[in-house]
């Protein structure tokens, strides 16, 4: 169980000294179990209380890496049960698998069907993070050389899915790029012992909560250190129940003989593998390897990845400002929305659809939307006016009529009272934009004289 501040504080030098910025060990220990401060800033601590605050310190989950440099994938780090109680720091990692007995040619065309699967989403990078190879032939030989190739022809992290032999011999070729092991049952003792030799992680693969408990136990004596958990589910339900157990006995119960990072083989026939990675990406799984590599399946799995794993106390934002949509003119519309980066992109699309030059607002909110910034009271009459008067477009434009979204309209008036801008009441949906600004009049944004 996690420490407590009184714990701590039996644990520290009681000298009052306020070398670690606190005015008493007592308010320093109560950072230290709020997880705001380390005993490192404590130098009068004995090594016994550092080595006990660091052990009681490191995560519940622990980090498991595989891959290197820009590549790399990180596995566990958790240190909460809810997003909202922290953060999550460690997005779902997606593995699309590929079979060392495919031709040639198939084997080309799956790794490059494997390097399409990226995206461009809200202004960020979505895509999968490893490729998992299957062993279906059986030859030690041909796995090894599957293995360099998928390495060299995407640059993605390996997942080695494979018996002990092909296993050995892949890791021959491709240990530098740290893959993970990941060995079928029977040959999870030599998989261990080559995890630890090679210092890779390894996946542990066993039925049900008890059955990792054990198999767990075994790589750990076989000295296998960075491990991955997978409970081997037979259905989407019980998928979803092994994975919060646990993250539970993680969280909740710091048992560490149990607390890995999770992994779940969704091929070779799992039933519903795409309701399964759904859930398992909202539910505590920590890398899924999937068969499909069409965009249609993958997509909406990365982009309800990307929104899950955004960081509710630090919504995606743009930078606020004047952007142009299409060639503006000093005649063109002005619009206005904020910058929450849904928000933004949403309504430039909509925007450029109408194919009528604009230029479009950016109002800082620290990245909410429409609604929740003016419930929040950061997109008001006077934020916006402020924004007219200091954003320089009044020096791009010769009118002074501003599209207000059509969820404010309560705003209008305030806006021209304080402005002097004549406001106009847009549609409340960005996806009406595209008729709504094709229908404005052409004397609807006159010159400005004198």
């Amino acid at each position: 169980m996690a420490l407590t501040a009184i714990d701590i504080y039996k644990l520290l030098p009681k000298t009052n000294c306020r070398e670690c910025g606190q005015s008493t060990c007592l308010a320093f220990a109560m950072q230290i179990a709020a997880g705001k401060a380390s005993i490192d800033l404590c130098p009068p601590a004995s090594e016994e209380a550092r080595e006990k605050l660091s052990a009681a310190a490191a995560p519940p989950l622990p980090k498991v890496t595989i891959g290197t440099g820009e590549r790399e994938v990180v596995l566990g780090d958790e240190t909460v049960l809810f997003r909202h109680e922290k953060t999550f720091y460690h997005p779902t990692a997606i593995a699309v698998s590929i079979r060392d007995d495919a031709s040639d040619e198939e084997f080309t065309s799956r790794l490059a069907a494997i390097r399409r699967l990226s995206f461009e989403r809200v202004g960020q990078r979505i895509s999968v993070d490893l490729v998992a190879l299957r062993c279906a032939s059986g030859d030690a030989g041909r796995y090894a050389r599957a293995a360099a190739a998928a390495l060299e022809a995407t640059g993605l992290p390996l997942v080695l899915l494979a018996p002990a032999e092909p296993l050995a011999s892949a890791v021959e070729v491709v240990a530098a790029s740290r893959p993970l092991l990941a060995p079928p049952p029977e040959d999870l003792v030599p998989a261990a012992k080559l995890a630890a030799e090679r210092k890779l992680p390894l996946r542990v693969r066993a039925r049900g909560i008890e059955g990792l408990s054990v198999a767990l136990a075994d790589a750990r004596a076989a000295g296998a250190v960075s491990l991955v958990a997978d409970p081997s589910p037979e259905t989407p339900r019980e998928a979803v129940a092994f994975a919060t157990n646990i993250r539970r006995l993680a969280i909740l119960s710091r048992n560490r003989d149990l607390a890995y990072p999770s992994a779940f083989d969704l091929g070779g026939g799992f039933p519903d593998p795409f309701l399964a990675a759904a859930l398992l990406v909202a539910k505590y799984g920590s890398l899924l390897v999937l068969d499909s590599a069409d965009p249609a399946d993958l997509l909406p799995l990365l982009t309800l990845r990307q929104n899950l794993f955004t960081d509710p106390q630090r919504p995606i934002q743009v930078e606020p400002g004047v952007y142009p949509i299409g060639a503006p003119s000093e005649s063109s519309p002005v619009l206005i929305t904020t910058n929450f980066s849904l928000t933004y992109f949403t309504v430039r699309g909509d925007a450029e659809a109408a194919k009528v030059p604009a230029h479009l607002l950016i109002a800082d909110v620290d990245g909410m939307s429409v609604l929740t910034a003016w419930a929040a009271g950061k997109f008001t009459g006077e934020s916006i006016s402020k924004m007219l008067a200091e954003c320089g477009i009044g020096e791009k434009v010769t009118h002074r009529t501003l599209i207000l979204p059509g969820m404010v309209a309560r705003l209008s008036g305030r806006i021209e009272e304080l402005s002097g801008w004549r406001v106009l009441v847009g549609p409340q949906e960005s996806s009406a934009l595209p008729s709504y600004l094709r229908r404005l009049p052409p004397g609807a944004f006159l010159p400005v004289h004198g």
